[in-house]
């Protein structure tokens, strides 16, 4: 009867105990990478949730915008020219909101795509420094629209319709024709402080 060498048999333990270890540590350092790639992963996406509703939450969506002039009032609708640009890729829907104004009164002045090669997020009032008046007027007939000056020399109002419109605001939840125009909170007074404005897209 032979018995194993002892040296062998230690070599065999500390081999067993080295290829135990070596899966333990394998298996550690797999399950610590899975952990901090759903960190990362849960982390990115609060920090873009946040993002978003600070955003949201900002007056304008925290676009600088100009302060609407001293005494204005809503204007009647006839009087203000009003052009609709669809910025999303919903085939009819600008149609459906120039129907709409016009039947809120409005001096529609055409239909056109606007011109992006994305759609659009969210509904934009733009309208230009002889038209400040007319964009709050335009700008009181939707609940998540953004009011953006551009640098245009008219007074056309431009309703550019986005990814989240739905429809507009009841005509009892609309301000009425005459009432003072409410500010928006943080505008400006100087039109200089809205910086470079974008230009007017035709």
């Amino acid at each position: 009867m032979t018995f194993p060498d002892p040296a062998d048999e230690r070599e065999a333990r500390r081999q067993f105990v080295r290829r135990r270890q070596k899966m333990v540590f394998t298996i550690a350092v797999s399950a610590l990478a899975v952990v901090l790639v759903i960190a990362l992963v849960v982390t990115l996406g609060a920090v873009g949730r946040s993002h978003r509703q600070s955003a949201q939450s900002k007056p304008n969506y925290g676009v600088a915008v100009i302060c609407p002039p001293k005494d204005a009032a809503v204007l009647n609708h006839p009087t203000v020219r009003v052009r609709v640009l669809n910025g999303t890729n919903k085939t009819g829907l600008g149609s459906a909101v120039l129907r709409a104004l016009r039947n809120r009164g409005f001096n529609m002045q055409g239909l056109a795509d606007f011109p992006t090669k994305t759609e659009l997020a969210r509904t934009e009032i733009r309208f230009g420094a002889n038209g400040v008046a007319q964009g709050y007027t335009v700008a009181g007939l939707f609940n998540d629209a953004i009011m953006r000056m551009d640098d245009r020399q008219d007074d056309l109002v431009d309703v550019v319709i986005g990814a989240t419109f739905n429809d507009l605001a009841k005509e009892k939840e609309t301000p009425a024709v005459g009432k003072p125009i409410e500010a928006i909170r943080g505008c400006q007074s100087d039109i200089k402080d809205l910086g470079t404005l974008p230009k007017f897209k035709q």
